[in-house]
Protein backbone atom coordinates (compact mmCIF):
# COMPACT_ATOMS: atom_id res chain seq x y z
CA UNK A 1 0.00 0.00 0.00
CA UNK A 2 2.61 2.00 0.74
CA UNK A 3 4.66 1.92 -2.53
CA UNK A 4 1.17 2.76 -4.56
CA UNK A 5 0.83 5.60 -2.42
CA UNK A 6 4.11 6.78 -2.99
CA UNK A 7 3.52 6.49 -6.87
CA UNK A 8 0.60 8.50 -6.24
CA UNK A 9 2.31 11.41 -4.47
CA UNK A 10 4.41 11.19 -7.65
CA UNK A 11 1.64 11.30 -10.22
CA UNK A 12 0.25 14.33 -8.15
CA UNK A 13 3.48 16.15 -8.05
CA UNK A 14 3.92 16.16 -11.84
CA UNK A 15 0.27 17.22 -12.85
CA UNK A 16 0.64 20.11 -9.79
CA UNK A 17 4.07 21.77 -11.65
CA UNK A 18 1.20 23.90 -13.38
CA UNK A 19 -0.56 25.24 -10.65
CA UNK A 20 1.89 25.33 -7.78
CA UNK A 21 0.85 26.52 -4.49
CA UNK A 22 0.70 30.44 -4.58
CA UNK A 23 2.07 30.35 -8.11
CA UNK A 24 0.67 32.48 -10.36
CA UNK A 25 -2.87 31.54 -10.86
CA UNK A 26 -3.19 31.52 -7.29
CA UNK A 27 -1.48 34.80 -6.48
CA UNK A 28 -4.64 36.34 -9.41
CA UNK A 29 -7.13 34.68 -7.40
CA UNK A 30 -5.97 35.17 -3.77
CA UNK A 31 -7.17 38.95 -3.81
CA UNK A 32 -10.60 37.61 -4.54
CA UNK A 33 -10.43 35.91 -0.81
CA UNK A 34 -10.64 39.09 1.81
CA UNK A 35 -10.09 38.50 5.49
CA UNK A 36 -12.25 39.09 8.41
CA UNK A 37 -12.33 38.98 12.25
CA UNK A 38 -14.34 36.49 12.92
CA UNK A 39 -15.41 34.08 15.28
CA UNK A 40 -12.80 35.14 17.63
CA UNK A 41 -9.80 34.72 14.67
CA UNK A 42 -8.04 37.68 13.62
CA UNK A 43 -7.72 36.53 9.94
CA UNK A 44 -10.88 34.48 8.93
CA UNK A 45 -10.82 33.77 5.18
CA UNK A 46 -14.06 34.39 3.31
CA UNK A 47 -14.74 32.13 -0.02
CA UNK A 48 -17.90 34.47 -0.55
CA UNK A 49 -14.94 36.97 -2.00
CA UNK A 50 -14.30 34.92 -5.34
CA UNK A 51 -18.06 33.12 -5.25
CA UNK A 52 -19.34 36.83 -6.25
CA UNK A 53 -17.15 36.72 -9.62
CA UNK A 54 -17.98 33.77 -12.00
CA UNK A 55 -14.25 34.21 -14.03
CA UNK A 56 -13.33 33.43 -10.65
CA UNK A 57 -14.86 31.29 -9.62
CA UNK A 58 -14.71 29.26 -12.98
CA UNK A 59 -10.85 29.66 -12.55
CA UNK A 60 -10.60 27.39 -9.52
CA UNK A 61 -12.93 24.89 -10.79
CA UNK A 62 -10.65 24.48 -14.10
CA UNK A 63 -8.06 24.27 -11.68
CA UNK A 64 -8.61 21.10 -9.52
CA UNK A 65 -10.36 19.85 -12.74
CA UNK A 66 -7.10 19.68 -14.29
CA UNK A 67 -5.39 18.44 -11.45
CA UNK A 68 -6.98 15.83 -10.93
CA UNK A 69 -8.00 15.12 -14.23
CA UNK A 70 -4.95 12.80 -14.95
CA UNK A 71 -4.76 11.21 -11.64
CA UNK A 72 -7.95 8.86 -11.59
CA UNK A 73 -10.61 8.90 -9.21
CA UNK A 74 -13.95 7.82 -8.73
CA UNK A 75 -16.32 9.95 -6.28
CA UNK A 76 -15.37 13.37 -4.84
CA UNK A 77 -16.59 13.64 -1.13
CA UNK A 78 -17.53 17.57 0.09
CA UNK A 79 -17.36 18.63 3.46
CA UNK A 80 -20.48 20.61 5.37
CA UNK A 81 -20.81 22.89 4.34
CA UNK A 82 -18.48 24.69 1.72
CA UNK A 83 -17.34 21.30 0.36
CA UNK A 84 -21.03 21.48 -1.30
CA UNK A 85 -20.01 24.88 -3.20
CA UNK A 86 -16.83 23.79 -4.36
CA UNK A 87 -17.64 20.24 -4.91
CA UNK A 88 -20.26 19.56 -7.57
CA UNK A 89 -19.04 21.90 -10.26
CA UNK A 90 -15.64 20.07 -10.03
CA UNK A 91 -17.45 16.73 -10.06
CA UNK A 92 -19.24 18.05 -13.39
CA UNK A 93 -16.42 19.14 -14.76
CA UNK A 94 -14.63 15.68 -13.99
CA UNK A 95 -18.20 13.75 -14.79
CA UNK A 96 -17.67 12.23 -11.51
CA UNK A 97 -20.14 11.22 -8.70
CA UNK A 98 -20.65 13.32 -5.74
CA UNK A 99 -20.98 12.89 -2.31
CA UNK A 100 -21.69 14.94 0.89
CA UNK A 101 -19.98 14.29 4.13
CA UNK A 102 -22.70 15.75 6.61
CA UNK A 103 -23.22 16.73 10.82
CA UNK A 104 -25.03 13.95 12.09
CA UNK A 105 -28.84 13.94 12.18
CA UNK A 106 -28.63 15.56 8.32
CA UNK A 107 -29.06 12.21 6.36
CA UNK A 108 -30.85 8.86 6.45
CA UNK A 109 -29.26 5.43 6.48
CA UNK A 110 -25.51 7.13 7.33
CA UNK A 111 -22.29 6.09 9.31
CA UNK A 112 -20.98 8.17 11.16
CA UNK A 113 -16.95 8.80 12.43
CA UNK A 114 -15.70 10.23 15.93
CA UNK A 115 -15.50 13.16 17.41
CA UNK A 116 -13.26 15.82 16.80
CA UNK A 117 -11.45 18.87 17.42
CA UNK A 118 -11.04 21.99 14.69
CA UNK A 119 -9.69 25.29 15.27
CA UNK A 120 -13.25 26.68 15.83
CA UNK A 121 -13.86 24.05 18.79
CA UNK A 122 -14.91 20.57 19.34
CA UNK A 123 -17.39 19.12 16.89
CA UNK A 124 -19.57 16.26 16.09
CA UNK A 125 -18.03 13.42 13.96
CA UNK A 126 -18.83 13.84 10.04
CA UNK A 127 -21.80 11.18 8.53
CA UNK A 128 -22.07 9.56 5.16
CA UNK A 129 -24.56 7.76 3.83
CA UNK A 130 -23.66 3.60 3.67
CA UNK A 131 -23.85 2.84 -0.62
CA UNK A 132 -22.00 6.67 -1.28
CA UNK A 133 -18.27 4.79 -1.36
CA UNK A 134 -17.91 1.30 -2.69
CA UNK A 135 -14.69 -1.06 -1.43
CA UNK A 136 -11.40 0.13 -3.35
CA UNK A 137 -12.85 3.72 -4.28
CA UNK A 138 -10.45 6.22 -5.14
CA UNK A 139 -11.84 9.11 -3.53
CA UNK A 140 -11.09 12.94 -3.85
CA UNK A 141 -12.30 14.73 -0.15
CA UNK A 142 -12.57 18.99 -0.79
CA UNK A 143 -13.01 21.66 1.29
CA UNK A 144 -12.68 25.08 1.19
CA UNK A 145 -9.75 25.51 3.87
CA UNK A 146 -7.50 23.18 5.49
CA UNK A 147 -5.97 24.31 8.96
CA UNK A 148 -5.60 21.95 12.16
CA UNK A 149 -7.23 19.20 9.64
CA UNK A 150 -9.34 17.71 12.18
CA UNK A 151 -12.48 18.12 9.69
CA UNK A 152 -10.45 16.14 7.12
CA UNK A 153 -9.36 13.82 9.35
CA UNK A 154 -13.04 13.05 10.58
CA UNK A 155 -13.79 12.59 6.57
CA UNK A 156 -10.85 10.19 5.83
CA UNK A 157 -11.69 7.89 8.56
CA UNK A 158 -15.16 7.84 6.69
CA UNK A 159 -13.77 6.80 3.52
CA UNK A 160 -11.82 4.23 5.14
CA UNK A 161 -14.41 2.47 7.18
CA UNK A 162 -16.94 1.98 3.66
CA UNK A 163 -13.59 0.50 2.30
CA UNK A 164 -12.49 3.88 0.42
CA UNK A 165 -8.79 5.12 -0.58
CA UNK A 166 -8.62 8.73 -0.07
CA UNK A 167 -6.74 9.97 -3.07
CA UNK A 168 -6.03 13.32 -1.81
CA UNK A 169 -7.76 16.19 0.17
CA UNK A 170 -7.65 19.28 -1.61
CA UNK A 171 -8.77 22.53 -0.45
CA UNK A 172 -8.32 26.25 -2.19
CA UNK A 173 -6.52 27.54 1.13
CA UNK A 174 -4.26 25.84 3.17
CA UNK A 175 -2.68 27.05 6.07
CA UNK A 176 0.84 26.28 6.68
CA UNK A 177 1.53 27.26 10.28
CA UNK A 178 -0.14 23.79 11.32
CA UNK A 179 1.48 21.17 9.23
CA UNK A 180 4.36 20.88 11.86
CA UNK A 181 4.97 23.82 14.20
CA UNK A 182 7.24 23.62 17.08
CA UNK A 183 6.46 22.54 20.46
CA UNK A 184 7.00 25.94 21.69
CA UNK A 185 4.58 27.46 19.63
CA UNK A 186 1.08 25.35 21.81
CA UNK A 187 -0.25 25.29 17.72
CA UNK A 188 -2.02 22.19 16.81
CA UNK A 189 0.04 19.69 14.71
CA UNK A 190 -1.85 18.59 11.72
CA UNK A 191 1.12 15.85 10.43
CA UNK A 192 1.45 14.08 14.02
CA UNK A 193 -2.23 14.31 14.44
CA UNK A 194 -3.17 12.37 11.21
CA UNK A 195 -0.11 10.08 11.72
CA UNK A 196 -1.31 9.25 15.32
CA UNK A 197 -4.76 8.31 13.41
CA UNK A 198 -3.45 6.40 11.17
CA UNK A 199 -3.91 8.31 7.95
CA UNK A 200 -0.28 9.79 7.59
CA UNK A 201 -0.44 8.90 3.90
CA UNK A 202 -2.94 10.92 3.16
CA UNK A 203 -1.60 13.92 0.84
CA UNK A 204 -3.22 17.60 1.26
CA UNK A 205 -3.14 20.08 -1.19
CA UNK A 206 -4.20 23.58 -0.74
CA UNK A 207 -3.97 26.04 -4.03
CA UNK A 208 -2.84 29.08 -1.75
CA UNK A 209 -1.44 29.42 1.06
CA UNK A 210 -1.46 32.47 4.17
CA UNK A 211 1.21 33.57 3.05
CA UNK A 212 -0.21 35.42 0.04
CA UNK A 213 -3.16 36.14 1.51
CA UNK A 214 -3.03 40.01 2.66
CA UNK A 215 -6.62 41.33 1.31
CA UNK A 216 -8.11 42.60 4.27
CA UNK A 217 -11.59 42.92 4.13
CA UNK A 218 -12.97 46.59 4.38
CA UNK A 219 -15.49 46.23 7.27
CA UNK A 220 -18.37 48.57 7.57
CA UNK A 221 -19.04 51.22 10.81
CA UNK A 222 -20.25 49.41 13.35
CA UNK A 223 -18.85 46.01 12.48
CA UNK A 224 -19.55 43.17 14.97
CA UNK A 225 -17.41 39.56 14.88
CA UNK A 226 -21.05 37.72 15.43
CA UNK A 227 -19.43 34.10 15.05
CA UNK A 228 -21.02 31.26 16.36
CA UNK A 229 -17.97 30.03 18.77
CA UNK A 230 -15.61 32.47 20.22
Amino acid sequence: LSDKMAEESKELAKVATKYDQDGEEARDIAKYLPYFPFKGIDRFYDIGGFLSRPEVFQRIVDIFADRYREIGIDVIAGLDARGFILGPPIALALKKPFIMMRKKGKMPNSISSDDYKCEYGNRQGLTVQRNSVKKGDRVLIIDDLVATGGTLSSAISLVKMLGGAVVECACVVELKLFIDPSEESKLPNRTKMLQDLGHGEVPIWGLISEDILTEEATLPEGYVDDGEEH
